[in-house]
């Protein structure tokens, strides 16, 4: 076995590999050489080679999403550094195990003028859930703090920081190991079963007779049957789920916009719950974030291991357990009080639907229908990853086939790294992966086909519409030069040549029949990564979602 000379990246690998950690993205780069050359040398661990930092760190948070285990990314010192920031931001928000390992120069070496120096320690602090600032000797010390690092990222599902310095010179290779590391093995933590004060709680839950649950970022299979049916059950729910949710039964809302977008003051009063019951991460829908911060309800329980934010400044219980275990507590003693809040909420619902698809039948080729059809054309049992903005946005307003799972990147719901993201998870998950993303986002995001690893089962449906056109959707938009160069980003550009260069097939679709027949084209293709580009109208998307929104009354 080859080793680095350094005894510091010594420890560093040997903690890791101790630990299991043994999936490592690694950006080309001089000072992190003797990690490189432990890390990639040796056969226990599984070596990813990205060059582009910021796509290196989403493509790692795609296989931690998946593997549920950390994944390290592993750079060079400066500034190169400073380019994983939007995804450790991602990961912290996200609750995704991340572990950062930068190469630094001795301390002696910054501010001095050196090249390729900046202030690494603790650059990551405000997002990060701890920082390892190592020195340059292996010490027990530093030993401690690796392993802390990984324990941490581990038990706070979020991104750690280990930054080690190294002095030339930087290649030189060992065949024998000089240090002995050794790994702590902290305390398993115990998961709270039980509800905290239950009679208390079970007393505001039977009195209640307008209860509102809402799902947000959720993986599958994590509430069981019984309390779903349970919940679906009771006349005095309503659930509300997101796409992200990975949440479903037939009484279920999975639509919040189309369910309250129509709703004036009077209706929202009758909507309003009295209790509020959250789990999952983020939510995308603003219009019910709105709509909960005006009409507050009297109790907001946020049910998560780890955080409660106060999303719409009413919380007054977070519930530090499991989502399953708190409803497998509660239920059992819970009464179904008289109430007509389902039913009534349901009709509404009901209602909505019929009227979404008359719609649905009656546009022209659009943004809106395009979404429609892509996404009932999925495969059963694969996964769908999405980018933000406009995308996540659409895929909200269409019911998903339930055995579809659904990933966004919704921590700080940015474009940045969606590509990336989702050729990640696609390593990590082995599953056939379907990626839906706008066009600037993937524009953004292009040197995510900057590797060698994209699974040849690995589908991207690109839907190009000349610009940022969320923008268009949102209150203000004027027809005017700056709103077109600054904030919607008009463009001509196109993925066809992109899509050469990295060797993906490529196909494109402008109305209804090439669509159909693109899709059969995208489906069908095994051998090679394929990209679907989707042209759709720059100026009618917005008036035709608008439109919508008014006919389902």
């Amino acid at each position: 076995m080859i080793y680095p000379k350094i005894p510091l990246a010594q420890s560093i690998i040997e903690i890791f590999l101790l630990k299991g950690i043994t999936n490592i993205i690694i950006s080309p780069g001089s000072r992190n050489a003797p990690l490189t050359i432990g890390f990639a040398q040796n056969p226990n661990f599984t070596c990813y080679s990205i060059a582009d930092e910021r796509c290196a760190a989403f493509f790692a948070l795609g296989i931690a999403q998946q593997t549920k285990k950390p994944t390290a990314i592993v750079c060079t010192s400066g500034s190169a550094l400073l380019n994983y920031y939007p995804a450790v931001a991602e990961a912290f928000y996200s609750q995704i195990p991340l572990i950062v390992i930068s190469a630094d120069r001795p301390q002696s070496k910054i501010d001095i003028g050196d090249g390729q120096t900046i202030r690494q320690q603790n650059v990551f602090e405000n997002h990060s859930v701890f920082n390892a600032n190592l020195t340059e000797e292996a010490s027990v010390e530093n030993d401690l703090k690796i392993n802390t690092a990984i324990d941490t990222a581990i038990s706070q599902k979020g991104p750690a920081h280990i930054n080690a310095p190294f002095e030339e010179p930087l290649y030189e290779t060992v065949d024998v190991l000089s240090v002995h590391s050794e790994i702590t093995n902290p305390e398993p933590l115990t998961a709270t079963k039980n509800i905290e004060n239950a009679e208390e709680i079970v007393s505001i839950w039977n009195s209640t007779k307008r209860k509102l649950i809402m799902v947000g970022v959720n993986e599958t299979n994590t509430i069981e049957k019984e309390v779903i049916e349970n919940l679906a059950n009771d006349p005095s729910v309503v659930v509300l789920t997101e796409t992200t949710s990975n949440l479903h039964h037939s009484s279920f809302i999975n639509s919040i916009d189309t369910l309250i977008t129509p709703f004036d003051d009077a209706e929202f009063k009758d909507f309003h719950p009295d209790l509020l019951v959250t789990f999952g991460g983020m939510i995308v829908s603003k219009r019910i974030k709105g709509f909960l911060r005006k009409y507050k309800p009297k109790h907001h329980w946020h049910i998560d291991t780890l955080r409660a934010y106060d999303t719409f400044n009413a919380l007054t219980n977070h519930f530090v357990m499991e989502p399953n275990d708190f409803f497998k507590d509660l239920l059992p003693k819970a009464q179904n009080p008289e109430s007509d809040y389902f039913d009534t909420i349901k009709d509404i619902y009901d209602l909505r639907k019929i009227r979404k698809q008359e719609y649905l039948d009656k546009i022209p080729f659009s943004d809106f229908k395009v979404f429609e059809k892509v996404i009932k054309s999925l495969p059963k049992n694969s996964q769908l990853q999405i980018s933000n903005s406009s995308a996540i946005r659409y895929a909200q307003l269409i019911e998903i086939d339930s055995t579809i799972e659904v990933f966004c990147n919704r921590g700080t719901s940015g474009i940045d790294g969606s590509t990336s993201t989702a050729i990640g998870a696609a390593v990590g998950s082995g599953k056939q992966n379907i990626f839906i993303t706008g066009d600037i986002s993937f524009l953004y995001d292009s040197n995510a086909f900057w590797n060698s690893y994209i699974p040849k089962n690995f589908k991207i449906i690109l839907i190009n519409n000349g610009g940022g056109g969320i923008f268009r959707i949102l209150p203000g938009h004027e027809e005017k030069p700056v709103f077109n160069t600054y904030f919607e980003t008009s463009h001509q550009l196109t993925a066809e040549h992109l899509a050469k260069m990295y060797k993906l097939r490529y196909h494109t679709a402008t109305d209804l029949n090439s669509l159909a027949k693109s899709l059969e084209l995208l489906y069908a293709e095994q051998e090679a990564p394929v990209l679907l580009e989707i042209f759709t109208p720059t100026f009618e998307n917005d008036s035709i979602l608008k439109q919508f929104f008014k006919e389902l009354i």
